[in-house]
């Protein structure tokens, strides 16, 4: 199914992934994969990511897990990743900062599934970051580790980057060419970050992202109810007039 209006996304990645159109996007197509941390305690990463992670962190957009830092730091990723154009508004407004705060800040951040008890060695890219950290952790002390590299590099913070310096900075974290030290930058983009990222484009608006069901449209995918394997046949190559009001779990609530 298609929607009327022709998709021709420019500058964004994740879009070309899935409706594999060609388009220049902002960010790397080569992800690197990694075990996510080089050899060192989880004792002391975990200090780390506490330091880099104080407990008040309410913050302008009523954020649950974010200091005003780390708000700082991934609203000016997301708009760099999603910028406004006639295909949507900016990351911000589409609520995708927004989105991967409600997850750090949930069952998924906070590990609740986890096995965390180690021991933690080196596994093999298939397996996945090997972390004593929760994700919602590692996001922190990936922001933390990031924006020390940036005011080594540019002498400021990733959020006062121009666009220009801060995609170029997020080309060379996800290429792996960014030394973390104690944090591969590359595992915290590849493996988390970015995953969150499309999850908060093409996820229902009722978890935080996808305002106004922008990315749906953009697609021209339905939602919900998910009874559309006919439509599938029968509106193949054609517009698909649901596609133009898309329905969401709010929607039938």
């Amino acid at each position: 199914m298609k929607s009327d209006t022709p998709v021709t996304p420019p500058r964004r990645n994740f879009l070309r992934q899935v409706i594999t159109v060609a388009s220049a996007a902002p960010l790397s197509t080569q992800f690197v994969g990694a075990a996510g941390l080089t050899a060192v305690s989880g004792a002391a990463l975990a200090a780390d990511a506490a330091a880099a992670a104080p407990a008040s962190v309410p913050v302008a957009l009523g954020y649950q897990s974010f200091s005003g830092d780390e708000s700082a730091f991934t609203e000016s990723m997301v708009n760099i990743m999603c910028p406004a154009d006639k295909l949507s508004p900016n990351g911000v407004d589409s609520g995708l900062a927004l989105f991967i705060d409600r997850q750090l800040a949930g069952a998924f951040g906070k590990g609740v599934k986890r096995y965390m008890q180690g021991p933690w060695h080196q596994g093999k890219p298939e397996l996945g970051p090997q972390l004593p950290l929760t994700p919602e952790q590692f996001y922190k002390a990936g922001i933390a580790v990031a924006n020390q590299v940036c005011q080594t590099r540019f002498g400021k913070t990733f959020d006062m980057l121009t666009a220009a310096d801060g995609d170029a900075f997020l080309h060379d974290i996800a290429a792996g060419k960014v030394d973390g030290q104690r944090v591969s930058l590359a595992s915290w983009f590849n493996d988390l970050v970015y995953p969150l990222f499309t999850q908060a484009c093409f996820a229902d608006p009722i978890y935080g992202g996808n305002n106004g069901k922008v990315f749906w449209k953009m697609i021209g995918y339905p939602g919900l109810p998910a009874t559309h394997h006919l439509d599938v046949v029968n509106f193949r190559g054609k517009p698909y007039p649901g596609a133009k009001d898309p329905k969401s779990i709010a929607d039938f609530s």
